[in-house]
């Protein structure tokens, strides 16, 4: 047995004792909150749903706690993302605990995105993992985890297929608020803090510009830079996702006269969290 592997075992059978599930249904283990979002959208209550990072977490620098090792055990399934950073670390550990679990490799169906941060090993194979901001991401997702439902519970995928079409018709009002929103803003530039909407950039034709480089705080000379695309872009706002430091974020709007938006991309209510950054993305780009 791995020396890595007997501690985690042991954290599992603490925790069976310690963690009671209170559920005797069967269980899909995801990556992150949003992802919770697409399974129970469509599944309602046919699983537990076992989320590795909780909202307002840090999925780079992530650790299990017991009681997710516990159902992490009894799962049927595991839908992960594919690029984040702590996966790259646990991700193989976690299937040797449970080899039985059917896998979803959610980045396995979106054409990636270079990841900036890649240098320095937050992301796994240099890809951003941020796709499922984008609503044209999203819909890749609702798909892929309604197979994956399908194959875990063959007697429901009627119910499964129907509330696909249901999900889809959300995630396309998503899309055409983000269309209407950011049609008269085309090649227009934003900035934020850890660069989490590059997706949403690409699929809008938008451009996002990171305070943060390759994982860490810009040095002086990157802030003056910032300072300067800022002023040239008319940069007004400056983005911040919830579980990140607003220092640097300030002080750069403090430099422009801009003020800080905190934005919530893995939030568990995904339809919610998405037009609530559309939404403010837009008014930053416009003034409205």
């Amino acid at each position: 047995m791995k020396k890595w592997l007997l501690p985690l075992l042991i954290i599992g059978i603490v925790s069976c004792r310690h963690y009671p599930s209170g559920t005797d249904k069967d269980i899909i283990t995801v990556s992150i909150a949003p992802f919770k979002y697409f399974v129970t959208e469509m599944a309602g209550d046919d699983f537990a749903v076992n989320v590795m990072v909780q909202p307002g977490s840090n999925p780079h620098i992530y650790e299990p706690y017991p009681d997710q090792i516990s159902r992490l055990q009894r799962s049927k399934a595991y839908i992960s993302n594919g690029y984040l950073g702590f996966e790259k670390a646990w991700l193989g550990r976690f299937y040797e605990i449970n080899p039985a679990m059917v896998k979803l490799t959610l980045g396995d169906m979106i054409e990636p995105i270079a990841s900036e941060d890649h240098h320095n090993g937050d992301h796994a194979e240099g890809a951003d993992p941020h796709y499922w901001v984008s609503p044209r991401c999203a819909e890749e997702i609702a798909s892929s985890v309604k197979n994956l439902l399908c194959t875990l519970n063959p007697g429901e995928s009627k119910k499964y297929e129907i509330n696909l079409v249901l999900l889809l018709e959300k995630i396309s009002g998503v899309d055409s608020l983000a269309v209407s929103c950011f049609s008269a803003s085309e090649g227009r530039s934003f900035m934020i803090y850890h660069p989490n909407l590059a997706y949403l950039a690409r699929d809008y034709n938008l451009t996002e510009i990171a305070v943060e480089f390759e994982g860490k705080e810009p040095s002086p000379s990157r802030m003056k830079e910032l300072i300067d695309m800022a002023r040239a872009g008319k940069i007004r706002t400056i983005f911040v996702q919830k579980e990140y430091d607003i220092r640097n974020a300030k002080a750069i709007a403090g430099e422009i006269d801009a003020s800080v938006t905190v934005i919530d991309p893995l939030a568990e209510d995904w339809l919610s969290a998405t037009t609530e950054i559309i939404t403010e993305l837009h008014k930053s780009l416009t003034g409205e």
